[in-house]
């Protein structure tokens, strides 16, 4: 019988409370540092360098090297910055699929706020789907030359209830396989849509 037109679920970290702890440590050290950098740009480089020019049997060469130093600092706290900002958003991560009649959108969520649309796998252009702890799975990563899956969720092993599924798409761009984490009532919408005989049994 036909499946659901319309239908959402998210791929969440098994970890979620560890990692928003740690993204927003991340960020609170990110600001501290950018802080830093800017205080010490706007704040103490005007009293350094003059310390530094009159100072007493110092040369040129001893100035240049003593500014050179001072800022070479300051960026490198800026530096140490912009890492931990970058760095969170390693953490806290998560996945949406929204199902939509004959296709399946991902987009990536960042601690839950940001958003970034990734891709849209098209039923019409599914070749495969399947388990990934089945047989299945690694013939179809040696058949595209071991060519690495595009991981989609946050998770190695699935959260209770869902299963890690793979789907072989095929763009026309390139083939490649994805791997989902996702509750059984959407992957019967996905084969639904892409066809059963695309649905490799364990």
């Amino acid at each position: 019988m036909p499946k659901d037109g319309f239908y959402e679920e998210s791929a969440i970290s098994n970890r979620s409370r560890t990692e928003e702890k740690i993204y927003t440590a991340c960020k609170v050290i990110a600001i501290i540092l950018f802080a830093l950098s800017a205080s010490a740009g706007v704040l103490l480089s005007p009293q350094y360098i003059h310390s530094v020019v009159t100072a007493e049997n110092s040369t040129t060469v001893d100035h240049v090297i003593g500014i050179a130093m001072w800022f070479g600092l300051i960026v490198a706290v800026f530096g140490s910055g912009l890492i931990f900002w970058f760095l969170k958003n390693k953490f806290n991560v998560s996945y949406d699929y929204t199902f939509v009649e004959d296709e399946l959108r991902v987009t990536k969520v960042f601690n839950g706020k940001r958003r970034k649309f990734l891709i849209t796998l098209k039923a019409d252009r599914i070749l495969q789907i399947g388990w990934v702890d089945s047989e299945a799975f690694e013939n179809t990563l040696r058949g595209l030359g071991n060519k690495k899956p595009k991981v989609y969720t946050p998770n190695r092993e699935p959260a209770n209830g869902k299963e890690l599924i793979y789907v072989l798409h095929s763009s026309s761009i390139e083939k490649a396989v994805y791997i989902l984490e996702m509750r059984r009532q959407l992957l019967e919408n996905l084969v639904y849509a892409a066809g059963r005989s695309k649905l490799v049994q364990k």
